[in-house]
Formats: structure tokens, C-alpha cells, sequence
């Protein structure tokens, strides 16, 4: 349930970017390791004050500490972090926390519960596939949730009481009576358990149901791309040979913040949020689509595929899904982020796998694509300079083409029953 299996994709890194939200958990235990440090209660209390208040003050000034890999705020509390932060581009030093590539040792039944919201949404999905090799019964439920929240609504969208984990919108009632006939069946413990039924239900959102399927990825799922056009449109219709590149300006002193999405932290909400307070910025490229005359579903895995060059010899590129409502609110459904680590000031092309997810997007909706350079603190900021051991930082020229020779796009998986 909403965990990982591949830790350099949304542990300890995503897209070469520091997870840098995890440092709040790594702060959760730390209240545990200063309680089992055998502490006097006088020293024992003036730590744990001072945990609480750096804890308090993550937002405006821990996660900003450099350079990330040393996490100051941590290390002056004694706190030791989950992870190495050093090991966000080391792929030997997560060995001890990875499960893909090992599915062929767990040669049990297995139930996977993930979010659309959750930070482990691609890695729950992966691990079913897998799973389902091993020959034994392989089950998968997909909710519109978070990684702590499972109740309507979520963030600032409602899609119905039907949608919590804890309504009787399954085969054997909620969530929890799913569970226990799947323990059931497989534990001896109750007979009348029968049989689970299509091995994955998912939550459609948009029209806001549950469905059953029967494989992942869908088969009757075809990609389709949305190209990026430099009036700021998002259409099918190829781009125009001479169109001029997008430009903006990236600096790490004032970074795009996060703003609904996966996350843990509990300093900002997660989920779909109205993205009205960062998309005016003069930093974030938005594309958009035309208003859709009837209903268009997009189910499966997502990629943008984007032609960029900077002024920096390293870089991040972050792009985002959006589902836009007649009334103008824009609803983050997924995203992702790339580190270009070396060679960012060469034209060149880049690829962002924005995970998965389940979205109708309504007639009379439009589809969005954000395009941008931070997504801050979920992920730490590229600091433009080639090197993320410093805490020095540059701003950064950007530029995004959408010519004919260099056209920049998201690959939908559009499903048409």
C-alpha cells in the first residue's frame, strides 16, 4: 500500500531531482532517535523544543539550506536522514531500498492499493504488473487519493462520497472489506469469500466512478500527441516551421512553489488544487487546449516531450497536466521533472514521464500542459551552476522550441469506449 519500488523514482530522487520532501519524515523520526539517545530530561527537552521550531520553520527556511546533499537542518540536530540525499544520482547507493528487478523472490498473492495523488502512484502500478507474473492472484485498487488522505473531497476537488476508501463501493462493501476477502481467500479464514472478481478497479476521475479492468497498461489505450505551439496553444495540429521558441527566466532564489500534487509534507495541501496562484508567474509557460465538444479520456502513463536549451550548463524541467473547468479552475492531475545535470546549454531534446492516471476530461473542459523549472520543495531546486554540492546558484535563460523541426508535445493515452 502507497510504496515504492523503484527509490531513484520518488524516494530518494525523481528525474535526477532530490525528493526533497522526505526531509519531513527524516523529521518525524527524529522526535523518536532524541527520545532513544538516553537524554537527561532537562537536555532531552531543549532538544525537542528546538526540533519543533526548526520543524515549524522548514518552509521558510530548512528546506532552503545548501547544499542539499549535507541536509543542514538535520545534521544539527543529530537526526539522521532515511536516506543518503548524496545518492539522489547513485544508482549503487539505493541498491538496499529497491524492489523492481526482485519481483521473481515474492512469490505470494498480493493486494496493491495506490493514489492517483500519492507519490508512489507509478511504483504501485509497476509493481502489480509485475506481480501478476508471478502466477499467483495479483489484485489492484486505484483511488483519487493522496498518500494520507482517502476521504471526499481531495485537495479542492469532490468527486463523491463514493470515491473515500471507506465507502461501500466494492465488490465486498469498502476498501477494508476488500482486504479482509483477499486475506480471506488466501488464509483459510473465511469460505464465503469467493472469488475477488477483475483483478484491478480503478477510480475514473472526472466521471467520478469506479471501474473494473482487466490488464494495465489499457490495450484499447492509444497515444495521442497534444503539441506545444508558441501562441501558448495546446492542440493536435503540428507546429509552424518558423515559430519563435518561449522564453523565461529561472532562478533559484525564487523558485516555482509546490502547489497540490504528490507530496507529504504538511505544509502545503496535496492533491488537485486551483493552480491560480502559481500559473500567472512570469516563470511558468502555460499551454492550452481549445474548448473539447465532448468528453475525452485520458487513462494510462504520461510523457512529455519537450526540445529546450539554457544559458546554465545544468538544469531542471518540470511539466504538469492540468484539467481546466468551464468556470476557469485549473486541476492539477499529474507531473513530472527532469535534472539535465551536464550540457543544459545545448539545444537538445528531453523526455518527462509524468507517471499515470485516470482522468475524463468533460465536454466543455480544456486541456492544460505547465511548463516550468522548479516545483519547490517537493524537488530541490537545480542551482544552474553544474554542481549541486555548492551553495552557490545563477539564474537561468531558458528557452522551449515548438517549431516544425523541433516540435515539443504530451503523450496522452486516450481511451474511447
Amino acid at each position: 500500500m502507497l510504496t515504492w519500488n523503484e527509490p531513484m523514482e520518488g524516494l530518494v530522487s525523481r528525474g535526477g531531482a532530490t525528493e526533497l520532501a522526505y526531509v519531513t519524515w527524516a523529521f518525524a523520526q527524529g522526535f523518536d532517535c532524541l527520545f532513544r539517545m538516553g537524554l537527561q530530561p532537562d537536555e532531552l527537552k531543549r532538544r525537542v523544543t528546538a526540533l519543533i521550531e526548526d520543524f515549524d520553520r522548514l518552509p521558510a527556511d530548512g528546506f532552503w539550506d545548501l547544499p542539499v546533499s549535507d541536509c543542514p537542518v538535520l545534521a544539527r540536530h543529530q537526526v539522521p536522514p532515511l536516506f543518503d540525499l548524496a545518492a539522489a544520482g547513485d544508482r549503487d547507493a539505493t541498491d538496499h531500498l529497491r524492489l523492481a528487478g526482485q519481483y521473481e523472490r515474492l512469490q505470494v498473492p498480493s493486494l496493491h492499493t495506490g493514489g492517483w495523488f500519492d507519490n508512489f502512484t507509478q511504483a504501485t502500478l509497476d509493481s502489480f504488473v509485475a506481480m501478476r507474473a508471478s502466477g499467483h492472484e495479483t489484485r489492484l485498487i486505484m483511488g483519487p487519493w493522496t498518500h494520507i488522505h482517502f476521504l471526499d473531497p481531495v485537495g479542492e476537488r469532490a468527486f463523491g462520497v463514493l470515491s473515500g476508501r471507506e465507502a461501500p463501493a466494492h465488490r465486498h462493501g469498502d476498501w477494508a472489506g476488500e482486504v479482509l476477502a483477499f486475506l480471506g481467500r488466501h488464509l483459510g479464514a473465511d469460505d464465503s469469500a469467493g472469488d475477488g472478481g477483475p483483478p484491478m478497479r480503478l477510480f475514473v476521475m472526472g466521471r467520478n466512478e469506479w471501474r473494473d479492468e482487466e490488464e494495465w497498461p489499457l490495450a484499447r489505450a492509444q497515444a495521442q500527441r497534444w503539441y506545444l505551439h508558441a501562441d501558448c496553444r495546446l492542440s493536435a495540429d503540428t507546429p509552424e516551421d518558423a515559430a519563435e521558441p518561449s522564453a523565461v527566466h529561472y532562478d533559484p532564489a525564487n523558485p516555482v512553489p509546490f502547489h497540490g500534487g504528490a507530496n507529504i509534507a504538511p505544509f502545503a495541501v496535496a492533491g488537485p488544487v486551483d493552480q491560480a496562484g502559481i500559473e500567472p508567474r512570469d516563470d511558468m509557460l502555460v499551454f492550452t487546449s481549445a474548448v473539447l465538444p465532448e468528453e475525452l479520456e485520458v487513462t494510462g502513463r504520461i510523457r512529455a516531450v519537450l526540445h529546450v536549451e539554457s544559458s546554465a550548463p545544468s538544469t531542471g524541467w518540470v511539466a504538469r497536466l492540468c484539467d481546466v473547468t468551464p468556470d476557469g479552475r485549473s486541476f492539477n492531475l499529474c507531473d513530472g521533472i527532469v535534472r539535465v545535470a551536464s550540457g543544459a546549454d545545448k539545444l537538445q531534446q528531453v523526455e518527462i514521464d509524468l507517471w499515470s492516471t485516470s482522468n475524463v476530461f468533460l465536454a466543455g473542459h480544456r486541456i492544460r500542459v505547465q511548463i516550468t523549472n522548479s516545483c519547490f520543495p517537493r524537488w530541490d531546486r537545480n542551482l544552474n551552476t553544474g554542481s549541486q554540492s555548492e551553495a552557490r546558484f545563477v539564474t537561468a535563460h531558458q528557452r522551449l522550441h515548438h517549431d516544425a523541426q523541433h516540435p515539443s508535445y504530451i503523450e496522452l493515452p486516450v481511451v474511447r469506449d
